[in-house]
């Protein structure tokens, strides 16, 4: 594999984004993906052996480009699992719209497609996973009000992409009142009443 900040790279990278995002639902192949790029299949496969890796080198693109990880630092350095949770909420909620386009699109194709179904779960995984850091952080405080395993599943849950474009793109939520709803419902669901 060639360098990871190359500009034929890049230009791959940047290629493969915008026609997941142009086309949801339709499996980019890799020769639309080299045309755009204006390269070889060739050039493409020695950057990408196959689609899974370019997918997800795809979707952690757009996490450098957009700053995931900065954006999640005042989550991590909440003080308090309520603090903690609301950051999550806050920073996930407000991440959607942002990368919505190549989700729908991955979420579309996992049903017939093995890489993007690969690249979809690998991308859930981590969103779980941050959301079981919050629920980590609400048990630490003794402010948890179910076991971790359920408050995780729920929080996954009320986080999930088709939740967001349910509530946004369907029933025309603004993206204030999205997250001002799923922020009270996750504190009615998962934090104990104060006192």
């Amino acid at each position: 594999m060639s360098s990871e900040n190359s500009p034929t790279r890049i230009r791959i990278l940047k290629a493969a984004w915008e026609l997941l995002e142009s086309n949801p639902g339709v499996a980019a192949r890799m020769s639309d993906i080299a045309k755009k790029a204006g390269v070889s299949r060739q050039a493409l496969y020695l950057h990408f052996p196959n689609r899974t890796e370019l997918f997800i080198a795809t979707t952690k693109h757009q996490d450098e480009m957009f700053g995931v990880q900065e954006m999640l630092g005042a989550s991590r350095a909440a003080a308090t699992g309520r603090e903690r949770l609301d950051a999550f909420i806050e920073v996930w909620g407000n991440y959607i719209p942002k990368i919505f386009g190549v989700a729908k699109t991955l979420m579309v194709m996992q049903a017939t497609d093995e890489d993007a179904a690969r690249v979809w779960g690998e991308r859930m995984q981590d969103m779980r996973e941050g959301c079981a850091a919050a629920v980590a952080a609400l048990d630490r405080d003794g402010a948890l009000s179910l076991d971790r395993d359920s408050a995780t599943d729920l929080l996954w849950t009320l986080l999930s992409i088709p939740t967001w474009e349910t509530l946004t793109q369907m029933c025309g939520w603004s993206q204030e009142k999205y997250i001002a709803q799923i922020s009270e419902i996750a504190h009615k669901t998962l934090v104990k009443p104060a006192g």
